[in-house]
């Protein structure tokens, strides 16, 4: 069965999602590396010695106790690291001296055998990763490199708070908080994605096309804007060694306890009540049992409302920097494992009244986002280039030009583009549409002076646009427009056959426009 892969490769667990030819997204189970439900891979690997050619992977290193030993042989919380400088250290050493892998190489075996333990039946046409925003460059490149030895034509980047809220069913263009609270840390990101009125919806970064290499095709890093962010080293095996240390008080906190207070946990996500039989050293088994009214004291005495409260804050002081309001938001969108704790659900919906809580997909999020960010596998090539739009720009009392697709952009597009169009003179009968090629940007160019050729440099975004050879357009308005008042909604889209498709609606009349072939793009 031909599809696409997504793999969120996460801090503590990592999420692997399959869509196959107009089927409908699931999560995959890869035994013996997952595990639970829904299932997932626990970001682990252990190592018995240097160059262990077969290490423990996943749920392998949680069966065999080993989550919590100590040593170079264990590899995890290895994913924040890949892509990052390590500060004084020489090229290619271990992140830490006490490990046996460097985060790269720990996440490229992961990645691997992962691959390796998909299903014969399934035969992946393209790869999808996620990828934090902060280091979303040294990923990529990390990502090609790991990526030259996997079969797979196609392979894209989406950055990670993307992928969550459109995993989640929000719109382009949504300012969003994202409460991300794994298994090591909780981390909150103020980001406003792509897309939007007038701007192209957000699309995985295409890396490699039909076994091309895209990384020199001229596509733009589409990622969300990071407004704001905060966070704290404290996660859901913090909160674990909580319970245990709480249930069994001077109990070594073995990797048996550890489990069985993470069940507690889990449990208490749905139950009022939870009980787990654990057998503590040199002692007989012991019945451990905890409320969801007990656990949510146990938080508080340890303080994390407070963490919360000091991130909520510092939250609001970045969205005010940028003019904006935390009950303006969109939505509040809590990820990982531990954020599906009712505690924490309460706490930001006090925090943030009136702020939809997103928290139907806790785990599963970004990687479904990450399926839903290419076409399917309708998608037939990428744009060479892009196409732009003429308008009358009231300001500056001249034309401008304004970005329909880019170059690199996916099509067919998943979904068309929204533009109001609004009339520049008293009495208007028509609105001329213009459409143009943006030649290549550059650094750089050669101008000539007195006959002299003289090199200047060039602005970003100050790259000609070469207008189509075809006749423009005209949408004839009746009765006519007024000056500055809003007139037209288009849409535009390009269909399987790489042609520009238009349609809109008179918003003076709310008569419908006709759907229009405006041209091949390429």
């Amino acid at each position: 069965m031909a599809g696409t892969l997504a793999i969120d490769l996460g801090s503590t667990t990592t999420v692997v999602a399959w869509q196959e030819e107009r089927g409908t997204p699931t999560l995959l189970h890869l035994p013996p590396y997952s595990g639970g439900h829904p299932p997932l891979v626990p970001s682990l690997l252990w190592l018995s010695h240097p160059g262990h050619l077969h290490p423990l992977i996943g749920r392998q290193v949680l069966e065999a106790g080993l989550a919590d030993s100590a040593g170079p042989g264990l590899c995890r919380d290895f994913k924040r690291w890949i892509g990052v400088p390590q500060v004084g250290s020489a090229p290619g050493e271990p992140s830490s001296p006490m490990a046996w892998l460097s985060p790269e190489e720990a996440g490229a075996i992961l990645l691997r055998r992962l691959w390796e333990a998909l299903p014969e039946e399934l035969e992946p046409s393209r790869l999808i990763l996620t990828a934090p925003v902060d280091t979303y460059g040294g990923y990529r490149r990390w990502l090609q490199q790991v990526s030259q030895s996997l079969p797979v034509a196609e392979i894209a980047l989406v950055d990670e708070p993307t992928a969550a809220a459109i995993g989640c069913g929000l719109a382009p263009g949504s300012k969003v908080l994202v409460v991300d609270f794994g298994g090591g840390t909780l981390d909150l990101s103020l980001v406003a994605l792509e897309g939007g009125e007038g701007r192209s919806a957000p699309v995985a970064q295409l890396l490699r096309f039909a076994g091309r290499d895209l990384t020199q095709s001229g596509q733009r890093l589409r990622t969300a804007k990071v407004m704001g962010k905060a966070g704290v080293p404290l996660g859901g095996r913090d909160l674990d060694r909580w319970i245990a240390g709480a249930l069994c008080p001077g109990q070594p906190l073995s990797g048996e306890l550890l489990a069985a207070a993470e069940a507690l946990k889990c449990a208490l996500s749905t139950e009022e009540e939870a009980y787990q039989i654990v057998t503590v050293p040199a002692g007989a088994p012991v019945e451990l049992q905890l409320s969801r009214s007990g656990f949510e004291q146990l938080l508080q005495e340890q303080g994390l409302a407070t963490v919360m409260e000091e991130l909520l804050e510092a939250m609001g002081a970045a969205a005010r920097r940028h003019g904006l309001d935390l009950s303006e938001l969109d939505a509040v969108l809590p990820v990982g494992g531990s954020s599906r704790i009712p505690w924490l659900r309460r706490l930001l919906q006090e925090a943030l009244p009136g702020v939809p809580l997103r928290d139907d997909r806790p785990v599963e999020a970004i990687a479904m986002g990450a399926l839903s960010l290419t076409p399917g596998v309708q998608i037939k090539d990428v744009l060479s280039r892009g196409v732009s739009l003429r308008f009358w720009d009231q300001r500056s009392r001249c034309h401008l030009w304004h970005s329909l697709f880019q170059s690199g952009q996916l099509w067919p597009t998943p979904q068309p583009l929204e533009l109001v169009l609004a009339c520049s003179e008293e009495d208007q009968s028509a609105l001329e549409l213009v459409l143009g090629e943006p030649m290549p940007q550059e650094r750089a160019e050669v101008v000539f002076e007195n006959g002299v050729p003289v090199i200047r440099s060039r602005q970003d975004g100050s790259a000609p646009v070469r207008p189509w050879s075809e006749t423009p357009l005209r949408l004839e308005l009746f009765p006519p427009g007024g000056a500055g008042v809003d007139r037209v909604r288009l849409s535009f889209s390009i269909n399987g056959r790489a042609e520009l498709e238009m349609e809109g609606v008179d918003l003076l009349t709310g008569i419908p426009l006709p759907k229009l072939v405006l041209g091949t793009v390429r």
